[in-house]
This record gives C-alpha cells, structure tokens and sequence, in this order.
C-alpha cells in the first residue's frame, strides 16, 4: 500500500502506472514460466492477488493481449497464449527483418562511435547477458537480453520501432522458455554476442553490427530446427510435434 507521504499525502502510483506495472510483472510471470502456455485467469484472480481494483487489471490484461501474450475470452476471462514452432520461426524472420532495417537506416543517417556515452549503459547490460548466456543462468539472462536490445533499439532506432522489436523478443522468449527449462544444454543455445554488437555498433561499423545480428538469429533457426527434429522423432506426442510445452 502507498506510505504516507510528509504531509499527510500519499505516494499513490497514477492508475496509468499501475496499469503498466500490473503487465510488468505479469509478463515477468509468464517469461518466468510461472504463467505457463494455456493458463486462465480472471480479472479477479489477478486483482485479489495483487490487492488492487479490477480496472487497472483489466487495462493491464488487455495490454498484454494486444501485445499477442496472452488471449481473451469474454465467458472465461484470459488465458497464456501457446505459441507453436511455427510461430517461433515468424518470430525470428520477423525480428530479423526489423533489426536488418534498423541497421540499414543507422547506415543512411551516418551513425558513428559519437554515441559511445549513450552506449555505456548498453554495455553493461551486455556483460551481464553475455555473462548469464555462459553459466546456463536462465532467468537473468532474459532480463538483461531484453533491457539490452530495449536500450540499444531506443538509440538505434525510433519509439515504435523498436517497441515492435521489443514484442517481438519477448514473444520469442514466451514460446523459448518452457523448451529451455528442461534442456541441459540449454547454454549452447543462449546467444552471448552482445558486447561483440555493443562494440560494433560503438565504433560505427554497422556491417559487423549486421554480421552479429545475422549470427544471433542463426542460432535461433538452428535451435528451431534442434526442436523440429527432436519432435518427429517416434513416440513424441501431437502437440509436441506443432512445437508447443
């Protein structure tokens, strides 16, 4: 609850922040596989959790729904969306596209290691991805993977366009996650290239920057081929085989 503020107010969050905290940590939830793929919920259930109103739930829910995470249903409330295989590989051609552009404009606008400052941060988040990507480190490592490329789109590129990247990634970790959980190998298919991008893009030379990019999303396409295989193998359940948890 708010605490008292020194006269008397209170420090209240605005119910547009709550809104957006309330499909922060919700999404946290679902990357965290806390909300698995074809979980249902309420308003309600969401509210009484989090001891708030149903309006900023409902706002929130809607959010993460439009944002492709989670579907609606009018008798039933809300349910996680179960991203299939397929879906993933739309995802990874989609975002590759999105970062190809991105690169492409930074080119014609002539961007250069002038934006080393901005890029400090970046880097920080870089070392802690690439750090996390080598131990296996799950959890961490999608957090600092999407504040990377959440930070380095906002210098690259405009507001909605890397508000659309960043769905994307998300996305793309929402249907990755329960296959990773259970994957022992799952360190080898972490993508640990930031600081490499963070240096490329640092000293201006966007056709390394590109070659990075390209090698991220190789490694994702060939992961999605791992999971292709693994499932046409015999005795594999249905939905296992559409690439679903």
């Amino acid at each position: 609850m708010p605490a008292p503020g020194p006269y008397g107010a209170t420090t209240a969050v605005t119910r547009s922040t709550l809104r957006q905290q309330i499909a922060d940590a919700l999404r946290d939830e679902v990357l965290a596989g806390r909300l698995p793929p074809g979980e249902e919920f309420t308003v309600k259930q969401i509210a009484d959790q989090y001891g708030v109103s149903a309006t900023p739930v409902r706002e929130a829910l809607v959010d993460l729904s439009a944002h492709g995470l989670l579907d609606s249903d009018h008798h039933r409330g809300f349910r996680v969306h179960r991203f299939t295989l397929a879906d993933f590989r739309a995802i990874v051609e989609s975002r590759s596209l999105v970062m190809d552009g991105v690169i492409r404009h930074a080119e014609r606008r002539a961007h250069t290691g002038t934006r080393a400052v901005a890029m400090v941060s970046v880097r920080r988040r870089a070392e802690e991805a690439a750090r996390a990507a080598r131990c296996g480190d799950l959890d961490i490592h999608i957090g600092y993977d999407l504040r990377f490329w959440q930070e380095l789109g906002s210098i690259l590129a405009n507001v909605y366009i890397s508000g659309f990247l960043y769905r994307l990634l998300v996305q793309g970790w929402v249907f990755a996650v329960p296959q990773l959980r259970t994957d022992d190998d799952r360190g080898r298919w972490l993508w640990g290239g930031h600081l490499e991008l963070v240096d490329a893009v640092t000293l201006g030379d966007l056709r390394a920057a590109r070659a990075v990019i390209d090698t991220h999303n190789d490694r994702a396409s060939a992961w999605a081929d791992r999971l292709e295989r693994a499932a046409a193998r015999p005795g594999v359940p249905a939905e296992r085989r559409e690439g679903q948890p």
